[in-house]
């Protein structure tokens, strides 16, 4: 049986279209969500991170890098859009389609 440790630790999330990493990062207090993601190596592990405005998220809700998290807390880092979802949802209407791949009209 595996003991899990019992100090206090926040998670910090990346995933591409690939892979999700999830690293555990020792909780320190006053942490920061920024402070967080430099803590897990996630910046080194993906450089392409650093070529974009960084927008971090709490349980997918936005939030400022320099909010104070809570032990337990799990920040994630988030891609930019490569569609804005408005003009994904209009290109699939005009073709009889639905955003999540179902077709208009099918069941469930």
């Amino acid at each position: 049986m595996v003991e899990e440790s019992r100090e206090p630790s926040v998670e910090v999330v990346y995933a591409t279209a690939a892979e999700q990493r999830i690293v555990t990062v020792r909780f320190s207090p006053g942490m920061t969500a920024a402070r967080a993601v430099d803590l897990s190596g996630l910046l080194d592990a993906y450089p392409a991170i650093a070529r974009h405005e960084r927008v971090l998220g709490i349980h997918g809700t936005r939030v400022d890098p320099e909010r104070r998290l809570e032990p337990g807390d799990r920040v994630e880092i988030c891609r930019p859009l490569n569609v804005d979802p408005r003009t994904m949802r209009r290109v699939l209407a005009a073709s009889g389609k639905v955003m999540g791949g179902a077709k208009k009209g099918a069941p469930g």
